[in-house]
Formats: C-alpha cells, sequence, structure tokens
C-alpha cells in the first residue's frame, strides 16, 4: 500500500528582483506544513499561463497514482493564472481526496465558500496575466512606430550597435561592408529581368561567396530580396507599402531615399498569405539603406510575379490595376468582367459605400488602348533627352513629391469622411476635395516638367524598346512601363488623364 505524502510546489517565470525565489517559496510552504516530511516539485523559467511544465505534469502524475494526499503552494498563481486549467486541477484534487493549500491566502477547499473564492481569486489572477499581455502589446505596438529595433534575428548584412533615442537605450542596424556588398550585388543581379533565383545562388557558389560560412539557398535568398529593411525609403517606396495596404506610421516628408525600413506585423494581424500587407505597420528605421528604390521596387514585383514564390493579390487581369483611379473622387477603379468579351473599370467607393456617383461606364479594352497610345505620345516627344546624362537628384522636386503626396493623403482622409456623412458636411468635404484636387493637378504638372531632366537614358532607352514591342512583352513588363512613366491615371466615360512622373 502507498503511503501519501505532502507536496509542495514552487514556480518561478524568470530571475529577477520583485519575484519571490523558488528558495522562498518553499520555505513559506514548509512552515505552512510545520515541519512534516514533503516532496518537492519546482519548476523554474516556466510561466503560469499553462500547466505545461515538466515537475508539474510529474505531481499530475503522482496525484493520479495516489501518492499525495495535500498540495502547499506560496500563492495561487504559482499553479496557473487560467481558469480553466485551475478548474481542471480542482477537479483532479477532487477526485482523488487531495488538499489544496495557499499559504499566504488561507484557502480551505473542504467547504463551498472556499472553493468559491478560489474560483474568484483565478479569475483575478487571469485578469492581470491578460493586462500585462496587453501592457506588452501596446508597449510593442508604441515602439515599433518609433522606429526601434525590436528583436529578432539581426538581417544579414548589418550587425547592431547600441544607440539613445529618446531617451531609451535601444539598438540600431549599421552596415557590415563586405555582406553588405554581398547583398547590393544580389539585389542588383535580380533587378535584371533575365536573371533567375536560381542563376544568382549559381553565380554565388561558383563564386565562392557565402553568407555567414553558408551557401545560400534559394528560399532564402527569396525572403531576403523581400525584406525592406534594405531599401532606401524614398516616395516611391512610400506610394508601393501605401497602395499594398501597409499602415505608414511617418509622414512623406520622411521618406527622403536615406533610411532603411521596417515592417511589423500590426496589432492583432494574423494572415498566411505571403504578400499580404493589410494592417501591418511600416516605418522609416534609424538606420542607412543599403539599396535604392527602383533597385528594390523591381526586385520585389519580380518576386511577387514568380510562379515559385509568388503571391495570391498580384494583378492579372489589366496591367492598369493599382494606378488607374475614379476621375470623381480618386478611390481605386476595380475590374469587373461581364462576359466573354466585355470588361469594364467601376469605382470600387461607388460600389462598396455609394458615396461616388462613379464615372460612368468605363471600358477596360478602351482605357488600356487609350494609355498605351499616349504613353508613346509622351515618349517621342522625350526622345531628346536619350543623349543627355542623368542629373542629381533635385531637392526642389523632393519637395513637390512630398507636397503630392501630402495632398493625396488630404484627399483620401476627406473621402473617408463622406462615408455617413451629413448634407452640411458633405457640402464641405466635396468642395474641399475639388480645392485640393486642383492642387494635385498643378503639382503633378509641375513635378512632370521639372522631372524631364531627371530620367537617364538607360531608363528612356528601355522604356521605349518595350514600347515598340508592346504585343510581345509579358504582362509585367507592361505593368513595368506604367509604374515608370505614370503616377496615377483618373478615368471617366468622357475623360482620361494620365499623371506622368516626367
Amino acid at each position: 500500500m502507498n503511503i501519501r505524502m505532502d507536496a509542495v510546489y514552487a514556480r518561478q517565470s524568470v530571475d529577477k528582483q520583485d519575484s519571490i525565489s523558488i528558495e522562498s517559496q518553499i520555505e513559506f510552504c514548509k512552515y505552512e506544513l510545520k515541519g512534516g516530511n514533503c516532496k518537492e516539485y519546482t519548476d523554474k523559467g516556466y510561466s503560469g499561463k499553462n500547466t505545461d511544465r515538466p515537475r508539474f505534469q510529474q505531481l499530475v502524475r503522482d496525484i493520479e497514482q495516489g501518492l499525495i494526499k495535500k498540495v502547499v503552494v506560496y500563492k495561487l498563481d504559482r499553479i496557473s493564472r487560467s481558469i480553466i486549467d485551475f478548474a481542471s486541477m480542482m477537479e483532479l484534487f477532487t477526485r482523488y481526496n487531495v488538499e489544496f493549500v495557499s499559504s499566504t491566502e488561507k484557502f480551505d477547499t473542504s467547504t463551498p465558500m472556499g472553493r468559491a473564492m478560489l474560483n474568484i481569486c483565478i479569475v483575478f489572477a487571469q485578469l492581470e496575466r491578460e493586462t500585462i499581455q496587453k501592457r506588452v502589446t501596446d508597449a510593442y505596438y508604441s515602439r515599433c512606430q518609433k522606429g526601434f529595433k525590436m528583436g529578432g534575428v539581426t538581417p544579414y548584412g548589418f550587425k547592431l550597435e547600441p544607440v539613445v533615442m529618446e531617451g531609451i537605450n535601444t539598438k540600431m542596424l549599421v552596415a557590415e561592408p563586405e555582406k553588405a556588398a554581398q547583398i547590393k550585388l544580389a539585389f542588383e543581379m535580380y533587378a535584371e529581368p533575365q536573371t533567375s533565383l536560381g542563376d544568382i545562388v549559381r553565380h554565388f557558389v561558383e563564386q565562392g561567396i557565402k553568407f555567414d560560412g553558408k551557401e545560400i539557398q534559394r528560399p532564402s535568398l527569396s525572403y531576403l530580396l523581400k525584406n525592406p529593411v534594405y531599401a532606401k525609403a524614398d516616395l516611391d517606396i512610400y506610394e508601393f507599402f501605401k497602395t499594398q495596404g501597409a499602415e505608414i506610421v511617418n509622414d512623406a516628408a520622411d521618406f527622403t531615399g536615406t533610411n532603411g525600413c521596417y515592417l511589423y506585423q500590426g496589432r492583432g494581424v494574423a494572415t498566411n498569405k505571403r504578400w499580404s500587407l493589410q494592417d501591418q505597420i511600416f516605418v522609416v528605421a534609424p538606420h542607412e539603406g543599403l539599396v535604392s528604390s527602383d533597385v528594390w521596387l523591381a526586385c520585389r514585383r519580380k518576386l511577387m510575379n514568380n510562379t515559385d514564390f509568388g503571391g495570391t493579390h498580384k494583378a492579372k487581369n489589366t496591367w492598369l490595376a493599382g494606378k488607374i483611379k475614379c476621375g470623381v473622387y480618386g478611390a481605386a477603379l476595380m475590374y469587373v468582367k461581364r462576359d466573354k468579351y466585355n470588361a469594364y473599370f467601376r469605382c470600387r467607393r461607388r460600389a462598396e459605400t455609394k458615396t461616388c456617383e462613379g464615372g460612368g461606364k468605363i471600358r477596360v479594352d478602351e482605357v488600356e488602348a487609350f494609355v498605351y497610345d499616349d504613353m508613346c505620345r509622351k515618349m517621342t516627344d522625350f526622345q531628346s533627352l536619350t543623349d543627355s546624362k542623368c542629373k542629381k537628384a533635385n531637392p526642389k522636386l523632393t519637395a513637390l513629391n512630398v507636397e503630392l503626396a501630402q495632398v493625396e493623403t488630404e484627399i483620401e482622409k476627406l473621402i473617408d469622411t463622406l462615408m455617413g456623412a451629413n448634407p452640411i458636411l458633405l457640402s464641405y468635404a466635396n468642395s474641399k476635395i475639388e480645392e485640393l484636387d486642383t492642387k494635385k493637378q498643378s503639382l503633378a504638372k509641375a513635378i512632370a516638367d521639372m522631372s524631364a531632366g531627371a530620367v537617364s537614358p538607360e531608363q528612356i532607352k528601355r522604356i521605349s524598346g518595350h514600347l515598340n514591342d508592346w504585343d510581345n512583352i509579358s504582362f509585367e513588363d507592361r505593368r513595368n512601363v506604367l509604374d515608370a512613366m505614370a503616377i496615377a491615371i483618373k478615368a471617366t466615360s468622357d475623360v482620361i488623364d494620365i499623371i506622368y512622373k516626367f
């Protein structure tokens, strides 16, 4: 016959000054037993959010084998902070006739009132745990928005160095020259249309180029190439992540083309979609970027179109997707196919909220033909630039681009207010939107005029070549040409307005 013993259980999550040590817990519990013999069970470094702890599980097994008559703990939450787990434990104690004692809270589980008090206390213990979790989440979210390095694996090509930001000790990424050169080479190679991930991997193997002593594989290379930590954050990066649905923390004026970026998973976001950026947090980081925005974006779009590594949200119906907007309020136009031969653009805001009267019947094939012809006209007028030298960035041009982005943001905010607005607010918002749109057109024209000298001969040659071979180039190349030439397209059934970059 087994002799039933008293058991003492102690748990400590981590070593810190405000957490009572396991040794102290044991002493308190032994005092409760008044010096009697007992068996000790201790778990150090384990949280109380569940019961997946080795010594605790051993205690459960010993109870089930009839070896334990009483369990003593320093405090209730040493057992568990989950009411569900604790209820299961109480059921186990009752089934095997085991007494439960909290040495600091003095519970008597032999009475209904004692059991009720236990349940009340465990509810508050769980509430405390959930409150702590929320504080941690809020702190994480706040630090993300300020551009703090939030832990995790240090991206290849960088090292961490201590820095003080807003009076807080943290760490900042600093490029390691040799590794950074490898990163830049990988991006430059993949930006070339005909270069595949496999080509780069093979080249690195042949040249003996290793990443932290290991030969890089295609999945790792793909992951590296889509990481915005390497991109120099300018207005093109700003526009890309904005159109992809990311929550952009910084103002457009912060995207100066120097710093890198961080992309954090947003509050409450849980997605397995590889390319989805919806509600993720995008912030300009304090470190210096390694790769120019045009190279990074070329790689990103190429990856999104890659059949092996591509995502579920890439455009497939029209190469105008992402650029074409409603000519009334500027909302996105969505592709709608009526039958085998007819497809139209429809204002997304009109379809979803009825807050826009829409731009009328806009046929996809007619808009595509018009935009192509107008791009050809634009390039014909622009051919003289093929012999010019690529000029340095114009500060005035950068300022105009920043102002344009700010105006577009203000228009979007006003459009959002139209949902459920009363007539007075609706009238004000419409008037303000018209005023801002006039300013937007003026800025776009000024940018187009000023941008002419900033286009390199190589860009002109590449775009012209694609336009001359339009029927034979790929869908993605058509998108790249449009992206290189146009900021946006505003369309109604009567008017199509293309806002060019140069």
